[in-house]
């Protein structure tokens, strides 16, 4: 699965063929002149994982949810191969867990830690290797969301550049084209270039590419873009007024968006004042006050030493990751 416009050769090194629509016949995919075919290449742990784990990922039926989050979240790996590589990275992880669990009992048991040495070897293997086993499958999904809301981010700017070529009467095919070179539209422009691969390489017809483009794209607000172009060109509706429409509809829905966000951030910022300055510095005062007077000695120290070290800097660090992943959707 390319993620750029081009095409891949499958293990064997063959040229995969493709059936020209309205023939039955298979076709040769041919690249252009001085461009050669390139392979899909896997990682040395992952090809170690592949001929390791193969014969055990192979007995098993294809999962084709896996399948089409890979494809969403444009990753150049099969879903067997995939699945090799999370048996492999799942055994190395439970060898390094292994490992620490030893050393840290060894540690712990030279310090006088006894049974919570015990526990916290037992509990660090035997938790953390079926953990990775778990989070890695998701992985694909996380990734074609990220792929989806960083779409979304950039579709009100790139409908614009689409509804100002089709005011100057370009065919549709070429209007993906150009912005498929658009870089600075992003994501967006990467799915623009698979649906020109289709079209240019692989030769389905641009009402065909625009559905395929509309089934692995992991933003449901271009995936509707694309089903929208498909039906108004096979009802006989008009494009331009089309493009319009959703570049207008896109940019009200943008800063709709904007506005919902900075709302939201003029909430946390209020937040932030009354819970991670005014409240703890209450706190300290009061607990200090009462290690004075209140005969709670060495005790209440501790407590502010935790306080003070550990729980504010928490807090603070909580809330600039928050507003940071906030902020870096509005970009």
């Amino acid at each position: 699965m390319p993620s750029t416009p081009g095409v891949s050769v499958d293990r064997s090194g063959r040229l995969p063929s493709v059936g020209t629509p309205g023939s039955a016949s298979a076709r040769a995919v041919r690249v252009k002149r001085g461009a050669q075919p390139t392979h899909s290449t896997l990682t040395p742990f992952q090809r170690w994982c592949w001929r390791t784990f193969r014969a055990r990922v192979l007995a098993k039926p294809p999962d084709p949810t896996l399948e089409e989050n890979l494809l969403k979240a444009h990753m150049r790996i099969r879903s067997d191969e995939y699945m090799a590589t999370v048996y492999g990275t799942t055994v190395v992880a439970g060898i390094g867990l292994s490992v620490a669990a030893v050393g840290i009992y060894l540690f712990l048991t030279l310090i006088g830690a006894g049974i919570f040495a015990l526990l916290l070897a037992l509990a660090l293997p035997l938790a953390g290797t079926p953990l990775v086993f778990a989070i890695m499958p998701g992985r694909p999904a996380g990734v074609a969301k990220t792929r989806g809301r960083k779409i979304d981010r950039k579709i009100s700017a790139a409908m614009s550049f689409v509804s100002a070529m089709s005011s100057a009467d370009v065919n549709v095919d070429q209007i993906f084209k150009e912005l498929a070179r658009q870089k600075i539209y992003g994501e967006v422009a990467e799915e623009a270039a698979w649906i020109t691969r289709d079209t240019e390489l692989l030769g389905f017809d641009i009402l065909t590419a625009l559905r395929n483009g509309a089934q692995r794209s992991p933003s449901k607000r271009f995936q509707d873009f694309l089903q929208g172009v498909v039906t108004t060109a096979t009802s006989g509706g008009q494009l331009k007024p089309y493009f319009l429409l959703k570049a207008e509809q896109f940019e009200q829905e943008n800063k709709l968006e904007m506005l919902s966000r900075v709302e939201t951030l003029g909430l946390l910022a209020e937040t932030f004042v009354t819970v991670v300055v005014a409240f703890p510095l209450f706190l300290v005062i009061i607990i200090a006050i009462f290690s004075v007077i209140g005969g709670g000695g060495s005790f209440m120290i501790d407590i502010l030493w935790v306080l003070v070290g550990l729980m504010i800097p928490m807090m603070q660090f909580g809330f600039i990751f928050f507003m940071y992943t906030l902020t870096q959707d509005m970009v």
